[in-house]
């Protein structure tokens, strides 16, 4: 295709392009020019799609760009992208014809700063902090004596002869089980997972060791992966972790109930060692027999004072016999002296008490003396209410209406009723006269006005 003299307008037959024929030409000169480029940017409009792809664009101060990483390419990345990342991308530059867009396919990417693996752990670090796997209410102590201690490990290196030699030099006596796992690569975290699960059928487990040797980031990876650390914040039983060296720390670490920082460093607190147990026993044992040789020494001391001030319970029985009868003489005494008492107060009482003839006399005067104060509180009594009642009559009398018809007045009544106005009346009415003496009856033979 000729493109010349498309965009030259001094062309004497300048060639008409189709949309889909330039888009095409577009994409061919793109994806032929822009192949393996790495592009610097920050991550913006992150969608991660149900099917496994990242759509998402990168973006600086002055421009951005479309891009997508397809499931195969991003199930190598450590970490997860998210909005605001700043990441370091390679790929190819691709136009999409039916749109007339194009964006970069990427097929790797890496966070600037710091690396993808230190990225993915400090972002699984922090969920699970979140979600409280790291905190220490939810670490269990482990068994002061364990009698069977699970070891998940690889059962060819060199962390695992490590373990078993300190715990045999430990305590002989101790069981230990080997459940192998693969603790490095790809299929690593599924085994341990696998292996953990395997190591908690077992019934009679006391405590679990998993880990392994030193190695580099990439090589105890495994024990950063997520399904590990739920794995082992869900074990039934308590968990050490001991993986690498003193200055490697890892997710399974922070889960783990305890951290060892190596794993012969677990051995040593998985038990104590026999010999100090032995020895401790013994001592504690010297003490236990001191001391109770001791309180029995006490106790041998005390019984002899006592038997000493034990009294013969015969002379003791005496003792006390010869103080009854002395308290029933001195009883018999008392009961003597208070029956005496007792008549001659009688004795005094009786010639002290009046004859009934004077106890009659002196009722009797009390008996008019009450009589004659009743006679005088019901005759002042009776003149009050007199007086009071000539009082109320006097005031009755003078609002009394007999007094005003004695007057020269008459009072009138129809139907027995006293008729106050003239409005009550009628022609021909029969009514009543009251005089102050006597009285008559009368007919209404007319109404008058007034």
């Amino acid at each position: 295709m000729d493109f010349d003299a498309v965009g030259d307008p001094n062309a004497s037959e300048a060639k008409i392009l189709s949309v889909s024929q330039l888009n095409k030409a577009i994409k061919g000169l793109l994806e032929g020019e822009f192949r393996q480029i790495w592009i610097q940017g920050e991550i913006s409009n992150f969608r991660p799609h149900s099917s496994g792809h990242w759509y998402f664009s990168l973006k600086d101060s002055k421009a951005m760009i479309k891009a997508v990483m397809f499931r195969g390419m991003n199930s190598g990345v450590k970490f997860k992208p998210a909005d605001g990342l700043e990441v370091i991308v390679r790929g190819n530059i691709s136009a999409y014809e039916p749109r007339g867009e194009y964006q970069i396919m990427c097929e790797a990417m890496e966070p600037v700063g710091a690396g993808a693996l230190q990225l993915a752990f400090e972002q699984l670090k922090k969920k699970l902090e979140l979600e409280g796997l790291f905190e220490p209410s939810r670490k269990r102590p482990l068994p002061a004596l364990p009698r069977h201690v699970a070891v998940v490990t690889s059962p060819t290196g060199a962390a695992i002869r490590d373990i078993l030699n300190i715990l045999g030099r430990r305590f002989a006596g101790l069981r230990v089980t080997v459940v192998p796992a693969v603790v490095q690569g790809d299929k690593a975290p599924a085994s341990i997972c696998a292996a953990l699960a395997l190591a908690q059928k077992m019934p009679d487990v006391d405590v679990m060791i998993v880990g392994r040797g030193g190695g580099s980031i990439e090589d105890m990876w495994c024990f950063n992966d997520e399904a590990v650390a739920r794995a082992i914040s869900n074990c039934r039983v308590p968990i050490i972790s001991a993986v690498g060296h003193e200055i490697d720390f890892t997710i399974a670490d922070f889960v783990a109930d305890l951290r060892a920082p190596t794993p012969s460093a677990a051995a040593e607190l998985v038990c104590k060692n026999a010999a100090e147990i032995s020895e401790t026993i013994n001592t504690l044992k010297k003490r236990l027999w001191r001391s109770w040789s001791h309180r029995l020494q006490i106790a041998k001391q005390s019984l002899i004072h006592a038997t000493a001030r034990l009294v013969d319970p015969k002379r003791r029985l005496q003792d006390l016999q010869l103080r009854c009868d002395e308290l029933s003489q001195r009883l018999e005494g008392g009961m003597n002296r208070y029956i005496q008492a007792q008549h001659k107060h009688v004795a005094l009482l009786t010639t002290q008490l009046p004859s009934p003839r004077e106890v009659i006399l002196r009722l009797m005067q009390k008996v008019g003396m009450i009589r004659t104060r009743l006679e005088a509180h019901v005759i002042r009594s009776l003149e009050g209410k007199r007086a009071r009642w000539a009082q109320m009559n006097s005031v009755l009398d003078s609002v009394s209406p007999l007094k005003v018809v004695a007057r020269g007045y008459s009072i009138t009544f129809k139907d027995s009723k006293p008729v106050k106005s003239a409005d009550q009346l009628k022609a021909g009415d029969a009514v009543e006269l009251m005089f102050a003496k006597g009285k008559a009856s009368a007919k209404i033979e007319k109404i008058l006005e007034s």
